[in-house]
């Protein structure tokens, strides 16, 4: 089949374009054509088994950051872990959803102030989209601010800001406040603006499923990551340029695999299937800065009664905990990284 040239020369000057472009890894000093990735885990404060996930996979693993959710009830004893870790990589992760049915949290400014966030059982939504339906920018803006000066007020000085459920993605009005806030108080932002090679492919194959699990997907239909990715470039260069370091791309779908029920059978086996995904899906990553996401848990009887994920969160732990993971790590050149490193390199970049 012949193409016709002037069809295909704007998709040749970008792939031109964008291999002339250096990573956001290389703009930090870290050699051209460099894997290196941040091994952070979501969720810590929200129960005391995030808590003992975030210790195994940080201090018994390869994990090398993680973040806390502040209007959690289990805020207090991760802070306390962090405050006798003082070199231990620890973020906020920015939370605007109370995702479970039975365990749940309000949001820190609470429903006098934030009327938008608060939901009828009187706690913050369950899904990003809801948030963006109910809650303004300023409400927003209200809240995240709250929850890093109650970091502050604890002696918490956050690596990094991130955002639960990418709820602060989902409106470009949220978007904004979030990197406001990051500018202001020179604290780095997770913002995957580079390449987004492995993002935007993994947005398509999510779409890609739902539709097939709906019966609706055709061979050969054209489908789209979000048109913010399209935007992401020009955002990640005004982040840069006012002092803040940028991500390549984002890693994020270990809560989507499918568990094969031979896996389910013993932590051994899960732990072997977790090391399998995660090394394979990592060593297919583009070179350039990635954070690779997970939630590692140590699910107690009583965490199946928080949510059904608990398997998931366990094998994610497990994977991080095994030493053929770290080997894998070692086999494929990775560079482990953390946000602390990233900002003081960062500094140094003229």
């Amino acid at each position: 089949m012949k193409y016709s040239f002037l069809v295909l020369s704007p998709l040749l000057i970008s792939i031109i374009s964008s291999a002339q472009e250096p990573t956001y890894a290389e703009k930090l000093g870290w050699p051209k054509g460099a894997k290196v990735i941040v091994l952070h885990v979501d969720d810590a404060g929200m129960s005391f088994d995030s808590n003992e996930g975030v210790k195994n996979a940080i201090d018994k693993g390869v994990a090398s950051s993680f973040s806390v959710m502040m209007p959690c009830p289990w805020v207090p004893q991760v802070v306390k872990y962090i405050k006798a870790n003082p070199k231990h990589d620890g973020g906020l992760h920015l939370t605007l959803t109370s995702e479970w049915n039975n365990y749940r949290w309000p949001p820190l400014m609470g429903k006098p102030a934030t009327p938008g966030l608060v939901d009828e059982e009187g706690a913050m939504w369950h899904e990003a989209e809801d948030v963006v339906q109910h809650a303004s920018p300023e409400e927003v803006d209200k809240e995240i601010r709250a929850q890093l000066d109650r970091a502050i007020t604890m002696g918490f000085i956050p690596t990094h800001m991130d955002s639960h459920m990418g709820t602060l993605f989902a409106s470009e009005a949220f978007l904004e406040k979030y990197i406001k806030l990051g500018i202001e108080k020179k604290i780095p932002v997770m913002l995957p603006a580079g390449h987004n090679t492995y993002l935007r492919a993994d947005y398509i194959e999510r779409q890609k499923n739902e539709l097939q699990k709906a019966g609706k997907w055709k061979e050969g239909m054209e489908l789209k990551a979000p048109a913010i990715l399209d935007r992401a470039e020009a955002i990640g260069k005004m982040v840069w340029n006012a002092g803040l370091p940028v991500l390549d791309d984002l890693h994020n779908n270990s809560g989507t695999w499918d568990i094969p029920e031979e896996a389910k059978k013993s932590d051994k086996a899960l732990q072997a299937f977790y090391t399998k995904k995660y090394s394979e899906t990592i060593a297919s990553l583009k070179p350039g800065l990635t954070m690779v996401l997970m939630h590692c848990t140590n699910p107690s009887d009583i965490f199946q009664h928080i949510s059904g994920s608990g398997t998931r969160r366990k094998g994610d732990m497990l994977a991080m905990m095994d030493p053929q993971f770290k080997k894998s790590l070692e086999k494929e050149g990775i560079i482990i990284t953390t946000w602390r490193e990233i900002m003081e390199r960062r500094e140094e970049v003229k």
